[in-house]
């Protein structure tokens, strides 16, 4: 019973959320534009780099594209503003609201993303794939479509509860806007935004393995395409998620940590 209420209210915000969003779905759109024009970019890059070579880091220049295109679409799917909208709640002291609701902000945030990321689901993720297939020619079938349907829903999570964590930073820090901005940016980095993180030196690869970032984007990606290696390693693709899932576990776990001590602090400032 107390599973069903919850999923009830789950689906009751992130129904409100999409409504919500879908008046203002050019917001959305104008997302369309900024994705391709990048893509274009690393076009131009990768085939300066790739000019009288077959391969680089194991990868050809047609895998190097995908990576890039699929790379692009786990980012709409994955797109998350919790950390955002919780350091604003928090600042502002809208956040007392949540506090004394039964219901934890954490699962009320995770419940919008929800709402927000099916709306982009039409609106940005099925335009710009058939975008990159039938006008930049890319190869966007999966290696193995469970695996990486399953891969680009745990990478959902785990990019939520990363910038979650980010977000609590304001229970403890008076402006933590800097401390996210240069968060985000180590961690689209480290995630494999910009470049495949097998091109990192080894020393590195080796520290980026065990951080939570590569969960979000490159383990993803790699599953999509059909071969995960990183730090020297290289595992199947159901070893791959398994890593995958036991990471966003763990990072589960710490964020329902560090929430239970961010409440604690907020209640003993005087709520």
């Amino acid at each position: 019973m107390v599973i069903s209420r919850i999923s009830a209210v789950i689906r009751a915000i992130g129904f409100a959320t999409y409504k919500e969003w879908a008046a203002f779905r050019s917001h959305m759109a104008a997302s369309l534009l900024v994705g391709p024009v990048l893509f274009l970019v690393q076009v131009f890059i990768w085939q300066a780099m790739y000019d009288g070579r077959e391969t680089l880091n194991g990868l050809t220049y047609a895998q190097m594209l995908s990576y890039f295109g699929v790379a692009t679409l786990i980012h709409y799917i994955s797109f998350d503003f919790a950390d955002w909208n919780l350091q604003m709640l928090v600042r502002s002291g809208k956040f007392v609201t949540f506090a004394l609701r039964p219901l934890p902000h954490w699962l009320f945030a995770l419940a919008q993303k929800l709402g927000h990321r099916s709306l982009a689901l039409y609106v940005e993720v099925l335009p710009v794939m058939l975008l990159f297939i039938f006008v930049f020619g890319v190869n966007m079938k999966p290696a193995a479509p469970g695996a990486a349907i399953l891969s680009i829903l745990l990478s959902f999570l785990m990019n939520f509860l990363v910038n979650y964590c980010v977000g609590l930073t304001a229970f403890w820090l008076v402006r933590a806007e800097g401390v996210r901005r240069v968060f985000l940016l180590l961690k689209d980095v480290s995630a494999g935004v910009f470049i495949p993180l097998s091109f990192f030196p080894d020393i590195l690869q080796k520290i980026l393995f065990f951080l939570p970032f590569q969960f979000i984007t490159y383990l993803p990606t790699r599953v999509y395409i059909g071969h995960y290696e990183l730090a020297g390693m290289e595992l199947t693709l159901g070893q791959a998620v398994g890593l995958q899932a036991a990471a966003v576990a763990v990072m589960a776990a710490l964020t329902l940590a560090l929430y239970s001590a961010a409440l604690r602090r907020f209640t003993g400032v005087g709520v």
